[in-house]
């Protein structure tokens, strides 16, 4: 249900439609729910410090505004779209929060660095990553994903989570946590979406490597993996006729909204995930591959 008590929109009830990337989440139709108006926040992450890369729209915005209900103290990592990131900014301070808005590109070692030294100098310290950020093109034909697509893809969904990760290791410690946001097409696969695919599946495997690599430091990594979720990405890189009744496939019969997807992330910063790393939490709606 949605704030105004109304069921959540069916596949059906998606239009195709085609926006420009990176679109803002303002533009589609219907509009993503991301207010996190129907969650109940228990000061899970209090005295907290998150970092959320990707965190002006979809996801990253409702994962910021959870945590911030929950008592962190957040920093949205984004690259392109300035209006949304200051209305995540917006959202999180209506909540009571606090929010660090820092414009870097995750694909550069160096930038990954200066967001993470700057989220520090702002509020002290960093306890939970969220590795979020995300780039996807789709093409119908395997042979027309250009070497430049290709690059942009892994250097932004897999490298970046590499730099990012390496950036807030050294303030991290027993306790604390890196979330990873991976897909169920890097399970299935998708045939629109090979590179994508691939980047995703790569994600799968660090977080459980990387959760082997830290588990004696006592640092839990985990990762969530979406199914069909109504964010911007979705009209912005997906042909129209695949957007129009998007999340058909899945048993509820509709794609997720952002705000079902946050609760995963706050259990795996919080002390409700304490014995969980190296996970990889389906929240799909019942994608079954």
């Amino acid at each position: 249900m949605n704030s105004n008590n109304e069921p959540r929109p069916k596949a059906e009830d998606i239009p195709g439609q085609k926006l420009p990337y990176p679109a803002k989440q303002s533009d589609m139709n219907p509009p993503p729910d991301s207010d996190l108006s129907n969650y109940k926040a228990a000061g899970k992450l209090k005295g907290k410090v998150a970092l959320i890369t990707g965190g002006d729209s979809g996801i990253g915005r409702a994962v910021a505004i959870a945590f911030a209900m929950e008592g962190a103290s957040v920093g949205i990592l984004y690259n392109e779209n300035d209006s949304d990131a200051e209305e995540t900014r917006r959202m999180v301070e209506e909540k009571g929060g606090r929010c660090l808005v820092l414009k870097h590109d995750v694909r550069d070692s160096k930038a990954c660095n200066a967001a993470v030294a700057q989220i520090v100098g702002e509020f002290g310290g960093l306890n939970i990553l969220v590795n979020n950020a995300a780039y996807q093109m789709a093409q119908k034909k395997f042979e027309d994903i250009t070497e430049e697509q290709f690059r942009r893809t892994f250097e932004t969904n897999i490298f970046g989570y590499f730099f990012m990760a390496q950036a807030a290791l050294p303030h991290l410690s027993e306790g604390d946590s890196i979330i990873n946001t991976g897909s169920i097409v890097g399970i299935t696969g998708i045939p629109i979406l090979v590179d994508y695919s691939a980047s995703k599946g790569a994600i799968h495997s660090f977080t459980k490597s990387l959760a082997m690599s830290l588990g004696e430091r006592g640092i839990r990594v985990n990762c969530v993996v979406p199914g069909p979720v109504w964010t911007p990405n979705i009209p912005a890189t997906m042909p129209k006729e695949e957007v129009e009744n998007f999340g058909h496939e899945v048993v509820l019969k509709r794609p997720g909204q952002p705000e079902e997807l946050a609760p995963a992330y706050v259990m795996l910063a919080s002390e409700d995930g304490s014995f969980m790393t190296g996970s990889l939490v389906e929240v799909t709606g019942g994608k079954l591959g």
